[in-house]
């Protein structure tokens, strides 16, 4: 079994990381096959493959995702 490069996570150019608020999204993509969500407050990770990423990115770019308020 082959050990798997820890995740490097990056955080969006436009989030506000403030040390008294840290609410970030963090995204890696570092490891073939695998896109890793992190939440910068609890640290809590949820895994997608890059074809599942792919289709989310792609909704939210077209506005599937939006509320209708």
């Amino acid at each position: 079994m082959t050990a798997r490069p820890d995740f490097e996570f990056r955080t969006a150019h436009a989030c506000k990381y403030e040390n008294n608020n840290p609410r970030c999204v963090e995204v890696a993509t570092n490891v073939p096959g695998t896109v890793a969500v992190r939440n910068s407050t609890t640290g809590a990770t949820v895994e997608f493959t890059t074809v599942e990423w792919t289709d989310f990115l792609t909704g939210a770019k077209l506005g599937e995702f939006d509320s209708a308020v």
